[in-house]
């Protein structure tokens, strides 16, 4: 700094110390000032003339302030068949660049949502989906496993609705107008699953025509030239930390823009034409078809004033009217005076148009009338070589062969806990039509072949397992529902072994006379979700009337079988955890081969339940629970873990064979029992111990990998956010 700035700056802090008020001393601090900023400009070691740092004036002092990042990058994503798609974003990219921003251009084939998109939430990155739409509807074979981890996602009420609440994009669409009914489908239900997981659009959806006779500009590519200017210019405006214009026409004039706007340009925008509106609305942020419709409905996340609630009541049950009309009849009931005329014997489906549709959207595949498929978060974790379930862990399953599945989607409780949050059909006896169990399963197999093929070529998975996964081994029969309700479940059963896979049957205890009928099955689950009545209606709430007699015959039931039996109890925090001695009682009742103990999962906000995070326990008090349980019952002892799951493992005494537990099953000598046993049409029998194999020192409780397979590799989720438990 020179003399003449040296005394300068004395100058003004002498004025400022002693608050001189007269005119002139006031017009000499004023020039000072002035002059120090110029002096700011022209030093080039001044530190305010850095890139990302500002000069601010507080109390006659120049402060250092880093300038706010608006947009980190930008990622583009693009689903490409023909190349078309794939040159666009190389296009993009390389206008980004001149823009002085970090690109990167990703094909969703090598993109895997499930790890790397919620970090987008937090990035500050923009991030572009260039999606072409195949011919019947579908996205590009490299995008196929995106668009169906978005699909479930944005329909499982798991992830949350504010799941993506922070993610910045824009869709660009490539579709053809020759095949009318899928025309940009695919660009379409990106935007949609997108805006219901609460990410936000910086821009228009653009719809741009492969058709030469109906594109905008002449042909597809000068139709994304077009885009990309006006999406250039809505980045650079993003980068100054712009957000939409106001219109003038804001709800009660509240207005949404992130920098500050001057009342002249509110009106002139308010003035503007209507060509000009129509250019800004594809400039800027706009609300969808889907949030039009929500809103308009009285949205949860919208606001409703008291006038309106006798139009939306009427909008409410003009629609229930309609739903009803187009379902028919799909009450329990019939309240129609010719209901009664019914020929005898005619029955209803299960599964209603709009109960189909829901349960497709989250990720269902449905079978018949009464069943479904569903592809486990542990399958697909174990073909990516990033360990299985805890049944894995406990009894040596391969979760990548394991098919979750359910011969009845119908139930007789009504869990707090429910992953569904209720969204299946409820009741106590079977009322419906009966799908044949050889169609049920035959379908099941497909559907799971189908959705495992959606794995070809993801990033990660094991070619190996891949093609073990293509034949399933196991079947967990514990999707949702009630499966012990389907009448010809026995005749399920032995179709599974028939096709040499292991039966994982579980039952929420309130059908005793089913659990005794039932025939052998590899291992069959109580659920033992309480241990008192009180508790049991509270958490269960079950519909029978009778239900705790039914769930303590249920149990007895349970200690007459042969074959490997479990206890699986759920801990709900603060609801019972403390019943220890009472679920001592319970397990001398049924004397089960093990007992499964896992915190319950919290699965989001539900009207049909009061259930929060509060109410999930910690691995060390589920630990701490077991502990105390095991001391209680004698015959037991704590054998596994798998801490990922927050479950632990008691087993009876008896699988401890020379110091050595023996938890894990035989299931190649379990099919040789059981075609035995179907051989001599029951005569020969056999019990838990003659398919028991031994247990990893990996998987046991008190081991150094708290039940992780040491073949796979753990991940960890830089943001996790959510926990989806599999079966």
């Amino acid at each position: 700094m020179d003399t003449w700035n040296f005394y300068t700056c004395l100058v003004s802090l002498w004025l400022h110390r002693f608050y001189i008020y007269s005119a002139v001393a006031f017009g000499i601090s004023i020039w000072i000032v002035i002059h120090l900023g110029c002096c700011g400009e022209k030093s080039n070691g001044n530190p305010a003339s850095f890139e990302g740092i500002e000069d601010k004036v507080v109390n006659g002092y120049a402060t250092l302030q880093a300038k706010e990042v608006y947009v980190a990058g930008v990622k583009i994503f693009y689903g490409s068949q023909t190349g078309t798609a794939k040159r666009f974003a190389k296009g993009l990219a390389e206008a980004v660049i001149s823009l002085s921003l970090p690109v990167e251009v990703i094909s969703m084939g090598d993109y895997d949502p499930d790890d790397c998109l919620s970090e987008e939430t937090t990035s500050r990155n923009i991030c572009v989906f260039l999606v072409a739409t195949y011919t019947d509807g579908q996205p590009t074979e490299s995008a196929v496993w995106f668009c169906k981890w978005l699909e479930e996602a944005a329909n499982d009420f798991r992830f949350g609705k504010t799941y993506l609440k922070g993610l910045r994009y824009a869709v660009f669409g490539l579709g053809n107008s020759v095949y009318v009914d899928h025309y940009n489908t695919v660009g379409r239900n990106i935007d949609r699953w997108l805006w219901m997981l609460s990410a936000s659009r910086i821009m228009t959806r653009a719809e741009r025509d492969c058709n030469v006779a109906q594109s905008k500009h002449g042909s597809i590519e000068a139709d994304f030239e077009a885009w990309k200017a006006k999406f250039l210019s809505r980045l650079q405006a993003l980068c100054r930390g712009e957000k939409k214009p106001c219109s003038g026409k804001c709800k009660k004039g509240k207005c949404k823009s992130l920098g500050k706007q001057s009342k002249e340009s509110s009106d002139h925008e308010h003035g503007a034409s209507e060509y000009e509106n129509t250019e800004a609305e594809e400039l800027f942020e706009t609300s969808s078809d889907e949030e039009a419709d929500g809103e308009e409905a009285g949205g949860t996340n919208s606001v409703i004033d008291v006038e309106d609630l006798g139009s939306i009541m009427s909008h409410m049950k003009k629609a229930k009217r309609e739903r009803e009309l187009a379902e028919g009849d799909t009450g329990t009931s019939l309240t129609h005076k010719n209901a009664g005329r019914k020929e005898e014997g005619e029955k209803r489906e299960m599964i209603t148009p709009a109960l189909r549709e829901a349960l497709t959207k989250q990720g269902y595949k449905l079978i018949g009338s009464h069943s479904g498929v569903k592809l486990c978060r542990w399958t697909k974790s174990m073909l990516r070589g990033r360990g299985g379930c805890y049944k894995h862990t406990f009894y040596g399953i391969e979760s990548h062969r394991c098919m979750e599945a359910t011969p009845s989607l119908a139930c007789a409780n009504k869990c707090v806990f429910c992953w569904r949050h209720h969204t299946n059909p409820v009741g106590t006896e079977w009322r419906w039509k009966m799908d044949q169990p050889e169609m049920i399963l035959q379908e099941a197999i497909e559907n799971h072949q189908n959705m495992i093929k959606q794995f070809k070529g993801v990033s990660g998975v094991k070619a190996d397992r891949f093609e073990e996964a293509m034949t399933a081994k196991h079947c967990a029969l514990s999707l949702v529902g009630e499966p012990i309700m389907y009448p010809e479940i026995n005749q399920f059963v032995k179709l599974l072994h028939q096709h040499s896979i292991s039966s994982f049957l579980v039952t929420n205890a309130q059908f005793p006379d089913e659990i005794r009928n039932l025939g052998p099955v590899t291992q069959l689950y109580v659920s033992v979700d309480a241990s008192t009545k009180e508790s049991l209606k509270r958490i269960d709430r079950p519909l029978f009337k009778d239900f705790w007699q039914r769930f303590l015959d249920s149990l007895k039931a349970l200690s007459e079988k042969q074959q490997r039996t479990v206890y699986r109890l759920t801990l709900v925090k603060a609801w019972n955890v403390d019943e220890l001695k009472a679920y001592a009682d319970l397990i001398s009742l049924g004397e089960p081969d093990f007992i499964e103990v896992k915190g319950v999962t919290y699965c989001g906000e539900s009207s049909a339940s009061n259930l929060t995070m509060a109410n999930v326990p910690w691995h060390e008090e589920v630990v701490r629970f077991v502990q105390e349980l095991a001391d209680l019952i004698p015959d037991y002892e704590i054998a596994c873990e798998h801490e990922h799951s927050n479950c632990l493992l008691i087993a009876h005494k008896k699988f401890k064979i020379n110091g050595e537990w023996w938890t894990w099953i035989n299931y190649d000598r379990f099919q040789e029992l059981v075609r035995e046993h179907e051989r001599s049409s029951g005569s020969k029998t056999f019990t838990a111990a003659d398919y028991a194999a031994r247990t990893p020192h990996w998987a046991l409780f008190g081991s150094r990998e708290r039940g992780f397979d040491p073949l796979d590799v753990r991940y960890q989720r830089k943001n996790k956010t959510r926990d989806i438990s599999g079966c």
